[in-house]
């Protein structure tokens, strides 16, 4: 089903049609049916009802009534799930009197088709929505602007009790990139998708059992990830999250962050890099030969793994005394080699090498490669004998002695393979971020003040929440085996509510494998 415009060349007008697509059996072949909605109103932008002939398909006269009929499945799931997961209770507590036209919107920005905010009169004309109402961009531009950093900051704690109190909670970061040269936290800065745009950047956090999105923070698009673990660790105290534990990439590895995680007493997992040479060299000596033992090897991951316990240097300046504490921690390195990476990493790499010196051969060197030329290769310049380029045997010898190796530390006890199984468990975080810039329109940004962005960030945040739920049981209850989430969503939406005045408003049929479907979400089908 969709909704098309068509323009009358005689009267001038625009007419509003709905178009189903069928198999037309005996013509073998596609075919469409369309029924006639109304007219746009070319100043509001609104659609008109049609009377007469064009009787408008959702809108039927019954005496002095009228019935208006709208779409409602779809909408009364995600309404539901927001009350299940006390998204619509602690809305109210935070934004009292918008919670519902906030809702609203999380809810268009799921079903809308990626439509922008100022087209939301058009849905709101076949859909039915928790505000009931029509809201104009005007109105949700103010709506935007009026959720305050307060508010959020109060959503954040309520959503943080509901989560389970000792779970790991993965923590990563994406870049939105911008055109807009007014948003103050627009910067250029390393754009996690490889455009040439100036960026914000937003740090989501989720738990590792539950699913769930509860926290979010947006922060200028200079700013590495490795700066922010500091204000996050203050702010899970504020939200009064003391036993959680976080799970982290290599790009937020510090000697500091580690420091800053020992002192604030939470458990984590993180992702090292290879080159490492403090606590992490001395184990790659020692352990190398992980490959060799079949014994470390798991057949569910086909690689090969071991946890190494050792020592961690720790420091911490003591702030009344100005002096510095240092002691040894325990730490779990937690060693692995993988097969299929070593095979595909050296004839890459060397592509790589084989780059490099033609960059160098020519006199185009990318700025980003200075580093990779002097660690690879000697470069030596005569105005006789010109350009002369000499790898560096030994460290390319000693980078490829480490190809298909990779390290995770954790200061909780715990084997090889059920650390690395919580650290994959992280690339919800990462499908998420999918979430935000394609179903719900976040790629680039589209406003120009701060305060409008602020608001938009919360609402997508909220539709993030929704979909994850949808995700979670999908995934928990098979249902991916038959269905996509949009053809859920799809399946759910053509169930009609009828609204007339002054009767309570009923609902149209349910086929079974649509009560199926909301049962499986915990859902008590409408009716």
């Amino acid at each position: 089903m969709s909704i098309i415009h068509v323009k009358d060349k005689r009267s001038g007008l625009t007419y509003v049609y709905e178009s189903i697509s069928y198999w037309d059996k005996e013509k073998k072949q596609p075919r469409c049916r369309r029924h006639l909605l109304g007219r746009l109103d070319q100043a509001s932008g609104e659609m008109v009802p049609t009377d007469g002939r064009g009787l408008r398909r959702n809108k039927v006269k019954l005496g002095s009534y009228q019935i208006h009929h709208r779409f409602y499945g779809a909408s009364y799931l995600f309404s539901q799930i927001a009350e299940k997961t006390g998204v619509a209770s602690d809305l109210e507590s935070c934004f009292p009197g918008q919670s519902r036209m906030i809702l609203s919107l999380a809810i268009f920005m799921l079903l809308g088709e990626n439509m922008a905010v100022y087209r939301f009169a058009k849905w709101n004309a076949t859909h039915w929505h928790p505000f009931l109402e029509n809201i104009p961009s005007q109105r949700a531009s103010e709506a935007f602007q009026s959720i305050s950093d307060e508010s959020i900051q109060r959503f954040f704690k309520l959503q943080g009790k509901r989560r389970c109190d000792n779970e790991y909670l993965a923590y990563d970061s994406t870049s939105i990139s911008s055109y807009s040269q007014r948003l103050n936290q627009v910067r250029y800065g390393k754009n996690k998708e490889d455009e040439h745009l100036a960026q914000v950047n937003l740090l989501l956090l989720f738990g590792e059992q539950s699913r769930l999105p509860f926290y979010y923070r947006k922060v200028a698009g200079n700013i590495t990830d490795v700066k922010t673990v500091e204000r996050l660790l203050d702010e899970l105290d504020m939200y009064e999250l003391k036993k959680t534990k976080l799970v982290m990439d290599r790009g937020f590895y510090s000697e500091n962050n580690i420091n800053a995680l020992y002192s604030a007493h939470k458990k984590f997992l993180i992702g090292l890099k290879i080159s490492l040479k403090k606590v992490l060299a001395p184990v790659m000596e020692a352990n190398r030969n992980i490959k060799d033992q079949f014994s470390c090897y798991s057949d569910v991951f086909g690689i090969y793994g071991k946890t190494i316990r050792t020592q961690w240097g720790f420091s911490q300046k003591r702030p009344r005394k100005g002096d510095v504490v240092e002691e040894p921690r325990t730490i779990y390195i937690h060693l692995f080699y993988n097969p299929s990476n070593a095979a595909d990493e050296a004839p890459a790499f060397d592509h790589y090498l084989a780059q490099l010196r033609d960059e160098l051969f020519t006199g185009k060197r990318a700025e980003a490669h200075e580093n990779a030329y002097s660690e690879y290769f000697e470069v030596h310049e005569t105005p006789k004998r010109g350009i002369k380029v000499t790898p560096k045997q030994e460290a390319i010898i000693e980078h490829k002695k480490n190809m298909g190796y990779f390290a995770l530390a954790s200061n909780e006890k715990m084997e090889a393979f059920e650390a690395l199984s919580i650290f994959r468990s992280k690339d919800v975080v990462e499908k998420a971020f999918g979430n935000i810039k394609e179903r719900l329109n976040c790629r680039r940004l589209l406003v120009s003040e701060e305060r409008s962005l602020d608001g938009k960030f919360f609402v997508a945040f909220i539709s993030l929440i929704l979909a994850s739920y949808v995700k979670k049981v999908m995934e928990d209850k098979k249902i991916y085996s038959e269905y996509t989430m949009a053809e859920v969503l799809d399946q759910l939406d053509v169930i009609e509510c009828f609204e007339q005045e002054g009767k309570k408003m009923s609902i149209g049929e349910v086929t079974e494998k649509q009560r199926r479907l909301y049962e499986a979400f915990g859902i008590i089908p409408p009716a």
